[in-house]
């Protein structure tokens, strides 16, 4: 009788293991953030209740941080890292191209990044958001930088989101108005945007 509630208590340990909310971290700036939204309105919340209405338990973090420059994710990645993180999303490098700061710091921080958490987690998959920046920081400028999020994501064995900003970027009716922050519709579609990347990895 005893074996026998032995065996029924594992057997729940292991089926409860096995549905266990994944955690999903996202590192980002103020578009993860939600810059003049509410929290719940952020891709993100919405990320956890796309995934969640799916069956897929699952709590996302907001690790977004409006102005966050890929040196400042740098020094605070290691405060986040207190909890375990099954998938990391890496959204960062905008505000750096925005400013126009040189390219092979930002690829050196973006890497700390990434190696600091698979060296806490070592079981982490990770995400890359693919970012642009505006042409007015001249055609080499840009070029370049679109293409570090691929490299990344290639040489970490990586998922890519090519571009987090697809069908929202340079739509006025899906962007507040200063043009570069989603709005509420906009954030809806970022959300069904990252989900089809994430997803897979749950």
């Amino acid at each position: 009788m005893v074996v026998k509630k032995l065996l029924i208590i594992a057997l729940a340990l292991i089926l409860q293991a096995g549905t266990a909310p994944k955690t999903i971290l996202i590192f980002g700036d103020s578009l993860t953030a939600g810059y003049g939204l509410s929290p719940e309105e952020a891709y993100p919340a919405l990320l956890e209740k796309l995934l969640n209405k799916k069956g897929i338990p699952c709590k996302v973090v907001n690790a977004g941080l409006s102005g966050e420059t890929s040196a400042g994710g740098l020094s605070r990645i290691d405060w986040l890292l207190r909890q375990p993180v099954d998938v990391f999303v890496l959204e960062l490098g905008g505000n750096d191209g925005l400013r126009g700061l040189p390219l092979e710091q930002t690829v050196k921080n973006l890497q700390g990044i990434l190696d600091k958490v698979k060296t806490k987690y070592p079981n982490t998959k990770f995400v890359i958001a693919g970012m642009m920046v505006p042409p007015n920081m001249g055609k080499e400028y840009t070029d370049q930088f679109k293409k570090i999020y691929p490299e990344l994501a290639k040489k970490n064995n990586a998922t890519l989101i090519p571009f987090l900003l697809k069908d929202v970027g340079g739509n006025e009716k899906l962007n507040l108005p200063d043009g570069i922050h989603p709005n509420v519709e906009g954030h809806k579609i970022v959300a069904r945007n990252v989900q089809q990347y994430v997803e897979p990895l749950l």
